[in-house]
């Protein structure tokens, strides 16, 4: 169960503590008092979308956390999703600042994805939005098959998986339905692809070696050319070379030798260079010697790696790949060799899958039609006890082989009459506002026994009635308070005055800022709230004594 609720600047409130009880827990307040924001931070809290506006003003940040006490179902749940659990005690917590929010549980970082996995195990959220969707055309089958269970459950995996086959099989019956043209197109071109990967006779570990020896050979490539290079221009042959060019100049210096003894100077160190050249010049002609280069060898290494780029280019990304996909196409040339009998076989394979998809429906249908029967009678009786006095209610469903889907092939409808004489029309054409929030009460109500989520949050159950309806919705809320944990906010002093425990929402102007409190009742304050629900704008004794009645009333009941 929900044990406290902890906010701190979040819209008008600055800082609020709440600590929750058994039973059923009511909040009431003046219109705009903030009963809104204390549902919405624990929607907060459990990953709904936030903005900056959610963010006090002047507020650098805003911080929720709830605290749940877990039983036994919740924490198998719980750690079936990886989240860490300690003491049977689980803390959320969420901090809203500019941009973005930081979700722990229990101290861990998790994702926003993960924190809304969790909000389905803690608690159930019964807001208007949710009443609207007792009139969306999925609803009725969901409730119906949650309301089956176990009973369905296998059943319902096992139809999923005949169904998913069924659509595979159709799938593939209809894209091989060709013509004698396309046929033949299709073979020349599967053969022309078979014959080009087998005809390359590849090896999975071959492009590996390969890919080594050119590294290697590409390096002693370039060694070659170098060192050739280099001898050219180092040596006496070529036109321009450094020796041909220094042999040159030591002539040209020998020649005037005899005028200048400076210049017989620089011959002799020319000279020397020279003869330096010249041993550099036959070593590089030894260096150019020791390296060997197959010029067949590695243009047969670059082109074998050239033909296997292509085929991995044309049919996958690796030769392990490639030889998968050709293994593919020989298999569907062999089927398009033999077409009329691959043909057969696969329209056998489908009527065969159909007839065990229709079994599974079949049975499917027959446990929702058995369970709409003690449905529609079990909320039938829910809705008298809500003040339906006339109701008729009906779950149908309608079976069609031609609405087959993963689900089977069965439509499930809400039919009701609150009017004698008047016959069964679906909940969308007669259901009013007032009227969707007390049958989603007696779902709530009927689905008691089953709900795995201890905790139940309304907020507007109580739109559109008052009176004695009012009494019946309250009455019906603390029978659900035995089993449950319930937080509700409510208008009608009806309601509030089932209470277990009673907390008022205020709101107050504190120095020159409006801010949200909320704070539980005692005995005589929440008798003076009922009054002041019950009354105008003064609260008399007369009101006050009727207050009194009211919670004596209200006790009775839950006795």
């Amino acid at each position: 169960m929900l044990e406290s609720l902890h906010v701190k600047n979040l819209a008008l409130i600055d800082e609020a503590e709440v600590e929750f009880k058994k039973g059923l827990n009511i909040l009431t307040g003046e219109t705009g008092a903030g009963k809104s924001i204390i549902i919405g931070s624990v929607n907060l809290a459990l990953g709904a979308k936030a903005d900056k506006d959610h963010i006090r003003t002047g507020a650098e940040y805003a911080l929720i956390e709830l605290v749940f006490s877990l039983n036994e179902e919740q924490k198998k749940r719980i750690e079936e999703l990886d989240f860490p659990i300690e003491d049977d005690i689980l803390i959320l917590q969420r901090k809203l600042m500019q941009g973005r929010s930081i979700c722990r549980v229990n101290g861990e970082s998790v994702s926003m994805g993960q924190l809304r996995q969790l909000s389905g195990v803690l608690l159930d959220m019964c807001g208007q939005h949710e009443h609207q969707q007792l009139l969306g055309k999925e609803k009725p089958a969901q409730l119906l098959d949650a309301f089956a269970g176990k009973k369905l459950a296998e059943l319902k995996d096992n139809l999923k998986k005949s169904y998913r086959e069924y659509r595979q099989l159709q799938k593939e019956l209809s894209e091989n339905a060709l013509d004698e043209q396309t046929r033949k197109r299709e073979m020349d071109l599967l053969s022309f692809e078979v014959n080009e990967i087998e005809e390359a006779a590849l090896i999975p570990e071959e492009e590996e070696e390969l890919e080594k020896s050119y590294r290697k050979m590409s390096s002693g490539r370039q060694l070659q050319e170098t060192a050739g290079l280099v001898y050219g221009i180092t040596g006496y042959e070529e036109d321009g070379s450094a020796g041909e060019l220094i042999g040159m100049a030591v002539r040209e210096l020998k020649n005037v030798i005899m005028l200048d003894e400076e210049a017989g100077i620089l011959a002799d160190q020319l000279l020397e260079i020279d003869n330096l050249l010249n041993d550099f010049n036959r070593s590089m002609a030894d260096y150019q010697e020791s390296l060997t280069f197959d010029e067949e060898e590695y243009a047969r290494i670059r082109d074998r790696l050239d033909l296997i780029n292509h085929l991995k280019g044309k049919y996958g990304q690796t030769v392990e790949a490639v030889l998968q996909e050709l293994e593919e196409k020989k298999k569907r040339l062999m089927q398009l060799s033999d077409y009329e009998e691959y043909y057969r076989q696969l329209s056998g394979k489908l009527a065969e899958e159909k007839e065990k998809l229709l079994q599974y429906c079949k049975a499917v249908s027959g446990i929702r039609k058995a369970e709409a029967e003690e449905l529609s009678k079990k909320l039938a009786e829910a809705m008298r006890d809500l003040n339906f006095l006339n109701v008729d209610f009906a779950v149908t469903v309608i079976s069609d082989e031609e609405y087959l889907s993963e689900q089977g092939y069965d439509r499930t409808e809400f039919l009701i009459s609150t009017n004698p004489g008047e016959a069964k029309k679906p909940l969308s054409q007669v259901a009013s506002g007032g009227e969707l929030s007390r049958i989603m009460l007696a779902f709530k109500s009927v689905f008691a026994d089953t709900e795995e989520t201890p905790t139940l949050v309304f907020d507007e159950i109580d739109a559109g009635i008052s009176g004695k309806t009012a009494w019946k919705v309250s009455e019906k809320l603390g029978q659900l308070s035995r089993e449950h944990q319930i937080i509700c906010i409510t208008h009608l002093p009806q309601i509030a005055a089932m209470e277990d425990v009673h907390f008022l929402i205020e709101k107050q102007i504190e120095g020159e800022r409006t801010v949200t409190r909320i704070r539980e009742l005692k005995e005589e304050e929440s008798a003076l709230e009922l009054a002041r629900l019950l009354g105008g704008g003064e609260v008399t004794e007369a009101v006050m004594t009727n207050a009194r009645e009211m919670k004596q009333m209200a006790l009775k009941s839950k006795n």
